[in-house]
């Protein structure tokens, strides 16, 4: 009978157990964009952004805007929504406020809104773009769902789902809008 010292065993069998519970998931963090390098593709991605605008009679805006009769800033607040607020790393924070200076300088996303016959406005990339990257903030004014609900606006989007209905917030990008409002491409046809 060979005779391996019990204790041996034991913490051979528990180091390795150990190593096993150790993994961790590695923390993907989001990717600025990265604008083209040629002014001059810029310019064109720029204005087939602002020819769209132009057929919808909408103005470029990469905020939100509260305007009077509407809600109000202070409409906005994350400890309204139902469920809590999923709350952005410092990096992502930090990778966000890049974009929106890039996008103040002029140094726009490698993107196209292109017209289709079928199905409106859609955005195409005019570059490779990797995953997780910020591509845009939605934007437009924003009011309280209960005063969108017979709204003819194709393309609202919800901000704050919050506990009681009568505080949820939609962004309504039908006057005031950036590119966001066309990458879904849904019924954004010109009248």
């Amino acid at each position: 009978m060979s005779s391996f010292p019990l204790s041996s065993c034991f913490q051979d069998s528990r180091k390795r157990r150990r190593r096993s519970l150790v993994y961790q998931k590695k923390r993907r963090r989001l990717l600025p964009f990265i604008p083209s390098a040629d002014p001059t593709q810029r310019l064109k991605q720029m204005g087939t952004l602002a020819s769209a605008l132009t057929a919808l009679h909408m103005q470029f805006s990469d905020d939100l805007t509260y305007l009077p009769g509407m809600a109000p800033p202070s409409a906005n607040q994350a400890k309204f929504e139902q469920g809590g607020m999923q709350v952005l790393s410092k990096e992502d924070i930090e990778t966000l406020d890049q974009c929106r200076a890039m996008c103040k300088r002029g140094e726009c996303p490698p993107l196209l809104v292109v017209f289709d016959s079928c199905e409106g406005f859609t955005v195409e990339a005019d570059d490779q773009i990797k995953d997780l990257t910020i591509i845009a903030e939605y934007s437009g004014d924003v009011d309280y769902i209960k005063n969108r609900e017979h709204d003819d606006c194709d393309s609202m989007m919800t901000l704050l789902l919050a506990r009681d209905p009568s505080k949820s917030l939609v962004i309504c990008p039908d006057k005031r809008g950036n590119i966001a409002r066309f990458i879904s491409g849904i019924n954004n046809h010109t009248l």
